[in-house]
């Protein structure tokens, strides 16, 4: 399926199954290559930007907005080949937005704090300075103060 298909399926489906969507492609884009906590560190990075509501109103929003995460990085004409990748990134979107749901001592996080992330193998942005806040994988978490 191309990342345009489902970026444009997510601007007509209702709330929350857009968001599942436009997070679970995220998910994919970004660390389907990832152990499983790194893919959910991916989720409640987008998740706490959501949070804040400066960044958008829907989290299809957050995770459109430019240069900020994969769906604006990558071709629109890229193609998600494998199945098996998106199956478990549709599971951790669902569930970590369930998760998200609860009241802030309730959740348990894998990244608390982090609101940006990097993949170390592909980009060094400027405001990736100081001690990061963990490590998973090939992408590094940080709490960047805005």
């Amino acid at each position: 399926m191309k990342l345009s298909l489902l970026l444009w399926a997510a601007s007509f489906l209702p709330q929350p199954t857009a968001d599942q969507l436009c997070l679970a492609t995220t998910i994919y884009l970004e660390a389907r290559d990832q152990p499983t906590q790194g893919q959910i560190a991916v989720a409640e990075v987008a998740l706490r930007r959501f949070e804040t509501r400066r960044e958008g109103d829907s989290l299809c929003e957050v995770l459109q907005r430019p240069k900020q995460f994969a769906l604006t990085l990558v071709s629109p004409n890229m193609r998600l080949k494998n199945p098996k990748a998106w199956n478990k990134a549709w599971h951790i979107a669902v569930d970590t937005i369930r998760l998200w749901q609860l009241p802030h001592p309730m959740r348990t996080q894998v990244v608390p704090g982090a609101n940006h992330f990097v993949a170390s193998r592909i980009a060094r942005p400027v405001w990736a300075t100081g001690e990061p806040l963990a490590t998973i994988g090939d992408h590094v978490f940080y709490g960047v103060r805005r």
